[in-house]
């Protein structure tokens, strides 16, 4: 067998010579026993034709194989190819023959031409002569044409053999240890571990990353990704052999008992198209398992003191208690133990969305018994601190409390975020019109910060109103925390409010009236839907109704002039419940911005200007 170690290739222009289709070393001759005079030459554009009876016969087809053999670059992928003279009458007549190899993906191809004579049949083992062509750099996945006759050929029907080999991929074992795969990553085993820890007095999980850096990825992304949420973070190798990310989240966060852990390296090779290893998390059981034993230990107890009861009663002869008394006994809905409370942050849209978030905040108040901070609600102290003063007071209030702060996010929340990243300013016509202004810019500007460090994370709350809004209204520094949807997600957005779980081991908590089929079965709730219909309604018929909302620089000058005149020429009433006690004045409320909710029942009304 003669294996052919070089020839001349002509190979397209900017390819490396490690992924270039070539052969692999030099060596001086492919003799072989009985053959002494064989030679290895260049393909040539001048072609020997003969009379069809001059000419030999075809080759036959043998065998192909694929290997890694060592080169100075390192291991890449190979192709051997062999065929055989068919031992006929013919064979006197061959001069030579001629290989050609096409990569039918880059079009690139090589020809090699054996220079022979042969003056026996057979060879000298008494079989047919076989020739090889070794060592041929390959590209895993790649698909070759391979082309073989012999010389010289003749003038018609020429009788060539051709087949289309296709190379495995950097997963065939024979090929994952080439060059080019190992800096695919096809060797790389990350060995991941997943070492989870819960903080029960924080509320808090903590998911600890580890893996093992591959040769030739010098960077990693580390995502996990639930239901609710998708956090990532970027890691160097830095000469490390081992890899570790922490992730911590707050079990009001997981609304799902499973994570994916994925891990996306950056080979040289396939760059930002790499095989990313996924993982499965299971948190319930390790956050369950403590919660089990303690509830089991808690039962037991009850048990046993309800036995010692019952055989105390048993002694005395108490009468057993009647059907009305076990009645009695029948467990009740969630109870909120303590009132919190809520620093509304809004953008004024439209006059129809303004009325949306005053009867937001007045369910709010009524039917979940929670104090509202609204800026439009507090408009003495708003005007003798300032809009920063005022924001960042109570800011620092609640952040130095279990209280909230809720971002209700709208078209003019990502377009006002957008002009603070440096797009086109914006300008609205509530804001003009409005006492305290643009009030959502300087809040954006002091709570972004805030919202994404751990410590302040879950002091804020991120909602919009579906159907009049979208969660493409929501910024992006939001995107790290759960987006409710109003009011479908209203009840588990006052969970929220109250750092109480609905989903507990066994059971799920609900609060009457809070549902998205039942919050408008009472007043506040039902003009609380209606506003939101209203507003539906409107968008429908103005479908470029924000862009009509937008103010250019001669309109803005307008709008302050005229502030007069539409105070008060164009001012109509709207009542907008509340709840206070019966002894209160809506003054007194206006003044602290605050709504009082409770026990209270609805006897003030809010009057508030639109056009």
């Amino acid at each position: 067998m003669i294996h052919v170690p070089f020839f001349c290739v002509w190979l397209t222009a900017g390819l490396t010579d490690s992924s270039s289709l070539r052969i692999l070393d030099k060596r001086p001759d492919c003799t072989q026993q009985g053959l002494d005079n064989c030679k290895i030459k260049n393909c040539s554009s001048k072609r020997m034709v003969v009379l069809v009876q001059n000419a030999p016969t075809g080759p036959e087809w043998d065998s192909e194989r694929v290997g890694v053999w060592m080169d100075k670059h390192g291991p890449v992928s190979v192709l051997n190819v062999t065929w055989k003279i068919k031992s006929d009458g013919s064979v006197y007549a061959i001069n030579g023959s001629e290989i050609n190899i096409l990569d039918e993906n880059t079009n690139q191809s090589l020809c090699v031409q054996f220079s022979y004579k042969l003056n026996q049949q057979l060879n000298p083992n008494y079989r047919m002569w076989t020739f090889s062509l070794d060592g041929v750099v390959v590209e895993p996945g790649h698909s070759y044409m391979v082309l073989v006759y012999n010389l010289p050929e003749p003038e018609i029907g020429a009788e060539r053999i051709q087949k289309q080999i296709t190379i495995p991929g950097c997963d065939d074992r024979r090929i994952e240890k080439a060059q080019m795969c190992r800096q695919n990553g096809s060797l790389w085993d990350p060995h991941t571990k997943a070492d989870l820890s819960v903080d029960y007095e924080h509320k808090k999980l903590s998911i600890v990353v580890g893996f093992e850096a591959a040769e030739y990825s010098e960077r990693y992304q580390v995502s996990i990704q639930c239901h609710d949420f998708h956090y990532s973070k970027n890691v160097s190798k830095e000469n490390r052999t081992v890899l570790n990310v922490t992730f911590e989240f707050g079990l009001w966060q997981l609304s799902q008992c499973e994570m994916l852990l994925m891990i996306q390296p950056f080979f040289i090779r396939c760059k930002n198209d790499c095989w990313r290893p996924k993982t499965k998390i299971q948190y319930c059981p390790n956050y369950l398992q403590r919660t089990y034993i303690i509830k089991a230990a808690v039962a037991l107890l009850v048990i046993g003191g309800c036995l010692v009861y019952l055989l105390w009663r048993a002694s005395h002869k108490d009468p057993v208690k009647t059907s009305s008394s076990a009645a009695k006994e029948q467990p009740q809905g969630f109870q909120v133990q303590e009132r919190r409370r809520v620093l509304v942050i809004y953008s004024l849209d439209h006059p129809l969305y303004k009325n949306i978030v005053l009867r937001l905040c007045a369910f709010l108040a009524k039917n979940c018994g929670t104090e509202v901070v609204l800026d439009l609600l507090d408009s003495t102290r708003l005007g003798v601190l300032g809009s920063i003063q005022w924001l960042d007071w109570h800011r620092e209030q609640i952040e130095s409390s279990p209280d909230k702060i809720l971002i209700l996010c709208s078209r003019g929340v990502q377009a006002k975020w957008r002009a603070m990243c440096g797009f086109k300013q914006v300008s609205l016509r509530e804001d003009a019109r409005s006492p305290v202004g643009d009030m959502l810019s300087p809040a954006l500007s002091l709570m972004v910060p805030h919202l994404i460090r751990s410590a302040s994370f879950e002091k804020y709350i991120v909602a919009y109103f579906d159907g009049v809004c979208s969660e493409e209204d929501v910024p992006s520094p939001f995107n790290i925390t759960v987006r409710y949807k109003l009011m479908k997600q209203f009840e588990e957005l006052f969970f929220r409010i109250l750092d109480a779980e609905k989903h507990e081991p066994g059971r799920v908590n609900l609060i009457e009236g809070l549902s998205e089929n039942e919050y408008y079965h009472c007043p506040s709730g039902r003009d609380l839907r209606d506003a939101i219909e209203a507003f539906h309604a409107y968008q429908l018929e103005h479908p470029q109704w924000f862009e009509d909302e937008l103010l250019e620089s001669s309109e803005l000058e307008d709008e302050e002039t005229s502030d007069e005149i539409y105070d008060d020429t164009e001012t109509t009433t709207d009542v907008i419940p509340y709840c206070a006690p019966e002894s209160a004045r809506v003054t007194s409320h206006v003044q602290t911005g605050l709504y009082m909710a409770g026990d209270f029942q609805l006897s003030s009304t809010l009057l508030v200007s639109r056009t």
